[in-house]
C-alpha cells in the first residue's frame, strides 16, 4: 500500500481570474505560482466556476518550467 501524503501549503486559484474587479494581471499571477512554488507550495485548488479552464491554463503554464523530463523508456 502507498503512503498518502497531503499538501502542507495550498493557494486557492479562483481569485486569480474571478470574483474580482478587474481581474488581476495574468503574469502577475503566473509570478505568484512560480514563487510559492519556491516556497514550497503543492497545491493549487482551481475550479471550473473560474473559467472553464483559465486558472488551469495559467496554472498549467506557471509550473510548465517545473515539470520533470517524462521517462518515455517504459
Amino acid at each position: 500500500m502507498r503512503d498518502l501524503k497531503s499538501a502542507a501549503l495550498a493557494i486557492g486559484c479562483i481569485s486569480m481570474s474571478y470574483g474580482y474587479c478587474p481581474a488581476p494581471d495574468k503574469q502577475d499571477m503566473i509570478r505568484l505560482i512560480r514563487d510559492a512554488v519556491e516556497l514550497e507550495v503543492t497545491f493549487f485548488d482551481t475550479a471550473e466556476i473560474c473559467g472553464p479552464y483559465i486558472n488551469e491554463e495559467s496554472v498549467g503554464e506557471a509550473l510548465a518550467p517545473f515539470q520533470k523530463p517524462s521517462d518515455n523508456s517504459r
